[in-house]
């Protein structure tokens, strides 16, 4: 089969899509990525990937959807895909119409974490509800990273119930191993930091919903009661990110903590920046089922995060962690502060954590659920 993977930015590529890229070759597909040019495009090539780059809008303005429409139309047209792939909100809303229009057999679209949630005012949600719905009429399989988000596709008719499967999410386990990774010393000495510090480390985009501006808040606050916390922020804003930044609460939470804050910006050793921490944390507003907080727990390290869906399905409160509202930094501080003042609780909620993680995280299962389906999706299409 020849097999489309379409997501906006080449970061969502490199760092989430290639293990199922991986997988479909195995079987003998051939598989073409498509996305926004980027800095890490060369790099996929060099290492044999096959990507097509076009301009493809993370925004709702209505010309760039059109040019990305017409340019997705024409390529997918030329190539004649058998499989459509999709990712990521926008890019799989346009992708999904121009494979309809260019007649690509099988359409598929994975909903990484639905975009409208709870705490959206239910006039802006009922909009994304409906874009999503819309999106629907175009696709034949909507996999879902988190269970309720496949809930949430039945119950908002944005497809039917046979339609949709909770694929959930997974990290490769062999390169999260605290017995491989070790316990984290010579990233701390690197960064600066000492070795008897308790450090709480948070990892994301650094924008808004990310909650980076209550994980700042919580670390002013708790920095000038514990002198032995440190904050290790990991991670930027992207370029093409249209969520707000935090350039100015970051600039006050430095004023407060100077060194004791640590922001090394985007990094690859994931494992040994989680080894450096003694605790994850994790504030966002919205997300699928994120993959920081699996990758915390296969390092054995407790989670303090939002009760958001895809998070209360990887978190269990008081076993593998703790969590706290939205947008509500004072329970941030007092979340923290219990694992500050009992370290050894950290650790045996952190040991719980790498179990349940090991039971249910494994990214090569994750990419045979996937393969599954598809493949018997295909063969009712006599694609195979």
């Amino acid at each position: 089969m020849k097999i489309c993977q379409l997501c906006a930015v080449d970061f969502t590529l490199k760092k989430f899509l290639l293990p199922l890229i991986d997988g479909m070759q195995e079987q003998g597909w051939t598989v073409t990525a498509v996305c926004s040019d980027g800095p890490y495009v060369a790099d996929l090539r060099a290492l044999g990937y096959r990507i097509e780059t076009l301009s493809i809008t993370r925004s709702m303005s209505l010309l760039a959807a059109l040019r990305s429409l017409i340019g997705l139309l024409r390529l997918f047209r030329r190539e004649r895909f058998d499989v459509l792939h999709a990712h990521t909100p926008v890019a799989a809303l346009i992708g999904r119409v121009a494979a309809r229009l260019a007649k690509v057999p099988l359409v598929i679209y994975t909903a990484h974490g639905f975009y409208f949630h709870d705490e959206m005012p239910r006039w802006k949600r009922s909009i994304f509800v409906a874009l999503e719905r819309f999106g629907g009429h175009f696709t034949d399989l909507l996999f879902s990273q988190s269970s309720e988000d496949a809930d949430d596709a039945v119950r908002e008719k944005i497809a039917p119930r046979e339609c949709v499967l909770a694929i959930g999410n997974g990290v490769d386990i062999s390169r999260f191993d605290p017995a491989i990774v070790g316990g984290g010393g010579a990233v701390r000495t690197e960064l600066g930091i000492p070795a008897d510090a308790f450090v709480v480390g948070m990892i994301g985009r650094q924008v808004r919903e990310k909650g980076v501006a209550e994980f700042l808040a919580a670390a002013a606050e708790l920095a000038q009661r514990f002198p032995q916390v440190w904050f290790l922020l990991v991670g930027e804003r992207l370029a093409s990110d249209h969520d707000g930044g935090v350039d100015m609460e970051f600039t006050t939470a430095k004023t407060v903590l100077g060194n004791r804050l640590v922001a090394p910006g985007l990094r690859s050793d994931i494992p040994e920046l989680l080894a450096a921490m003694d605790l994850f944390c994790l504030p966002s507003w919205r997300e699928g089922m994120p993959r920081t907080i699996i990758e915390a727990m296969f390092m054995g390290r407790p989670v303090v995060a939002t009760n958001i869906r895809g998070v209360r399905e990887e978190v269990v409160p008081e076993e593998t962690g703790v969590l706290v509202p939205t947008r509500s930094p004072q329970r941030l501080v007092a979340a923290i502060e219990r694992f500050v003042r009992d370290p050894a609780w950290g650790v045996r909620l952190g040991q719980m954590g790498r179990q349940r993680a090991l039971m249910l995280y494994d990214e090569k299962k994750v990419v045979a659920l996937q393969l599954e389906r598809i493949v018997q999706a295909a063969r009712q299409r006599a694609l195979i």
